[in-house]
């Protein structure tokens, strides 16, 4: 309304609201820029490439693994990507940090070394295999001040003998 004065908490509140907005028309429109090819990051001012889904533990990525800063992110900062799960909470990985020019940290050859697991059930004295194994979640540190975290849940599955088709129930004699 033309005249009314906001108080300092709508003001802040009203910041807030323009901040969400822009954020979210700057990740709509990266991802329609880039289909099939960014995902979503548990941080608003960060996009990353898809991961398949399962992998082979040190076999090297279909395509560079990128890192895209919405924000204003110096050139030349530190970007750090580290995987973990409740099994492996700190996988080794090969080629995990990059440096941050034009909005883009692009890590070549990034490498899964340490795989992600298996997630066994003991019942009455029988281990069963839980096919779905489990991901590793990626914690991507960014080197600003203050720096920066976002994560990207469940992004991959690292195996020894990575994706291939599942065991037959039925033994052949």
């Amino acid at each position: 309304m033309p005249g009314k004065k906001m108080s300092p908490k709508n003001s802040k509140a009203q910041s807030q609201e323009n901040e969400c907005w822009w954020t979210e028309q700057a990740v709509s429109m990266a991802l329609t820029e880039h289909p099939g090819e960014l995902t979503r990051t548990g941080s608003p001012y960060f996009l990353c490439s898809v991961l398949p889904g399962h992998w082979r533990s040190n076999k090297t990525l279909p395509v560079a693994f990128k890192v895209i800063a919405l924000g204003e992110v110096i050139d030349g900062t530190m970007v750090t990507v580290r995987a973990g799960n409740d099994e492996n909470y700190c996988a080794e990985l090969r080629n995990g940090t990059s440096i941050m020019k034009n909005q883009v940290a692009k890590f070549n050859d990034l490498r899964f070394v340490g795989r992600s697991g298996r997630e066994y059930i003991k019942i009455e004295f029988v281990l069963l295999f839980d096919s779905q194994g489990k991901s590793f979640t990626l914690t991507i540190s960014v080197a600003t001040s203050p720096p920066q975290v976002a994560t990207y849940m469940k992004a991959i599955k690292v195996t020894v003998d990575g994706p291939r088709e599942p065991r037959s129930k039925t033994r052949a004699h």
